[in-house]
């Protein structure tokens, strides 16, 4: 099995080690933390941890909670600390980082209940300076940090050392960036929720730890962790001054790294295989770099760029140029579903069978139309017979106010046409009960759930309605890992990959489109795309025969958009065909003007959608292919 990446040709200058997962990646540290562990209890001392919280570590805990049930590893001789808290929060409020690590660590293993600690998100605003020098005390008492866990934000804090944090700061109380508070949104419900303080350990009390270890998983974070690795170290960027420790590994999955110069550019850090695709990146991004359109570039502009082994493996540049070109020019179509006469040899899709069954994957009942709406459409004018699958209810997404607006319509529906409203009526009452009394950390009730699961559905099926669907073609899975009424969702389990491949055999697609955009910062299509992967890989075991002919493409669009140089199927839209798709996006009325979880992103969806479909086709023609409205983007999976 392949556990991990390593090259020993970078620009880094801070050690990092590449995972093919963020599973694998936190099966590493786990087994580096277990190490020191029974190091430390071997030599009759204790272990002095600084532990993270957030989304990057949670596996890293669900492994060392395995470890400690089903191979013995003990926390008795383990002391934590954790890196910072929220302010003002309570202890026992959902998002209380006292509430994660008890949740997902603490409470699973034998540590000792003495032996954690963590900021008081509750103590007393004249109290907080005080509160700040004694849990450095702490740490310093019980000999230090032997190992510090860290994460890392999009803008480059570690902890919440913003920004500007300087290399000597200390535990104290911190204004957060608005960015961090947009980012960590999703666990609030809403921006005004969310606190605009916290305490954190300082950059000075991190960098005296013995050894740190700081975790990121997805593309999202490679920007940033490119920047803090690969260029000078700066307060801008709070985790480059991680660059000043002795000890420091970044430990990150291949999405993280992918802007990384070994990953992105690996012919400026040392030999390269000259692939097809290789050739195909190192054009595309001369060619961006330097405006230039690909058949414009010279054999000065390869060898003056870091090209020249390319030239004197491929020859003269007029060549290698054309190569791309035709790469670039074969990605794009009009027929996403193939073309019945088409006679290109290089079209990204087959010809036959035509018409094909398609069903598209999406994870929320609004991904369709909103990552690859005008494919959606194509393929339907096109004769296709298009299967959308809604894999989630999408419950959480809905604001209060929907709840009670859509039970008030149905009261008065009821009673413009003499049914009895009796019980429309008691829902409506418990429901403005509830709400008035709802707290930021309350679960929704089961009935409030379920009206919520309503209206995406109902904004869904007239999306598909809009596309020109029947009924039979939308298909409702409610996948159970998702219905846990808060933002942490269940992993996915045996009853989600059966509602999966129950769906595939019944409609024996010949062509399924699947959200590869694993930047969602709530995981939720993560989780969907391996529901989709397991299901296909059993249905693979039993033989099933219509497999065989089964492509899988992937789309992304509400997050982030493929790298062009990825690009295997690109879909022009016209300015008529953006229109229609930002009209089927506006359908889903309950994400419109306000969207609650939306992540580092405060646009609505439609504009996000919009942007992305617009730089691909902007990007297309400045490589010096032919300028369309907007481009959706594909890349196909083979499993």
């Amino acid at each position: 099995m392949k556990h991990k990446i390593d090259f020993t040709d970078s620009l880094e200058k801070i050690a990092v080690k590449i995972f093919p997962s963020s599973t694998l990646g936190s099966t590493y540290v786990a087994q580096v933390i277990a190490d020191m562990i029974h190091e430390k209890e071997a030599a009759g001392k204790k272990c002095i941890i600084g532990l993270a919280t957030g989304s990057s570590p949670k596996t890293l805990y669900a492994e060392l909670v395995r470890m400690h049930k089903h191979e013995g590893l003990s926390f008795k001789n383990v002391i934590t600390f954790n890196l910072d808290q929220y302010y003002p929060m309570e202890a026992d409020a959902l998002q209380s980082y006292h509430y994660f690590m008890r949740k997902n660590l603490f409470e699973q293993t034998d540590i000792d209940p003495n032996n954690y600690f963590l900021p008081d998100g509750m103590v007393p605003k004249d109290k907080v300076k005080e509160h700040c020098t004694a849990y450095e005390k702490k740490i310093a008492d019980a000999g230090g940090l032997d190992l510090q866990i860290l994460g890392i934000g999009v803008n480059g804090h570690i902890g919440f050392n913003e920004p500007g944090s300087g290399i000597y700061t200390k535990t104290r109380l911190i204004t957060l960036d608005n960015s961090t508070r947009i980012a960590n949104a999703y666990e609030f419900g809403n921006m005004s929720q969310v606190p605009r303080m916290a305490i954190t350990m300082g950059i000075r009390t991190i960098l005296k730890s013995k050894k740190i270890i700081l975790m990121a998983w997805g593309q999202t974070k490679a920007p940033v962790i490119q920047k803090a690795v690969e260029e000078d170290d700066t307060e801008d960027i709070p985790a480059s001054l991680l660059q000043n420790h002795d000890d420091c590994t970044f430990v990150i999955d291949e999405g993280c790294a992918s802007e990384l110069a070994r990953i992105k550019k690996p012919w400026l850090t040392g030999e390269c295989i000259w692939t097809d695709h290789m050739i195909k990146r190192a054009v595309v991004n001369l060619s961006l770099q330097l405006k230039k359109p690909v058949l414009s570039l010279t054999n000065i502009d390869y060898n003056d760029n870091g090209l020249s082994d390319l030239l004197v493996e491929k020859g003269d540049a007029y060549e290698t140029n054309l190569q791309v070109f035709y790469l670039l020019r074969d990605s794009i179509t009009g027929w996403p579903g193939g073309k019945q006469t088409e006679q290109r040899i290089h079209h990204p899709e087959r010809s036959e069978p035509f018409p094909k069954k398609v069903i598209i994957f999406s994870p929320h009942p609004d991904d369709d139309i909103i990552s690859m709406g005008g494919t959606f459409m194509r393929l339907h004018n096109q004769g296709h017979e298009v299967h959308v699958a809604y894999q989630t209810s999408g419950n959480i997404a809905v604001t209060d106010e929907f709840v009670t607006r859509f039970i008030d319509f149905a009261v008065g529906f009821e009673s413009m046409f003499d049914i009895d409203e009796t019980k429309s009526k008691t829902v409506l009452e418990n429901a403005i009960a509830f709400l008035k009394t709802k707290k930021s950390t309350e679960k929704d009730t089961a009935e409030i759930r379920d009206i919520k699961g309503l209206i995406r559905r109902c904004e869904a099926k007239a999306t598909c309605k809009y596309v020109g669907l029947t009924d039979n073609q939308i298909h409702f899975q409610n996948l159970p890992f998702y219905e846990t009424g808060t933002i942490e969702k269940n992993p996915m389990g045996e009853e989600d990959v059966i509602i999966t491949m129950n769906l595939l055999n019944k409609i024996k697609p010949q062509q399924i489109y699947c959200a590869g955009d694993f930047a969602d910062p709530h995981g939720t299509h993560k989780v969907c795309f391996d529901v989709v992967i397991e299901a296909l890989k059993r249905i693979r075991a039993t033989n099933e025969p219509w497999l065989a002919d089964c492509w899988l493409w992937l789309y992304k669009g509400a997050w982030q958009e493929w790298d062009i140089t990825e690009i295997e199927m690109a879909i022009p839209m016209s300015p008529d065909q953006v229109v229609k798709k930002r009209n089927g996006i506006f359908i889903h009325q309950s994400q419109k003007d306000t969207i609650p979880f939306q992540g580092t992103d405060d646009r609505e969806f439609w504009e996000r959608a919009e942007e992305r479909n617009n730089n691909t086709a902007l990007l297309y023609a400045q490589l010096g292919l032919t300028q369309y409205a907007a481009m959706e983007a594909f890349v196909r999976w083979h499993y």
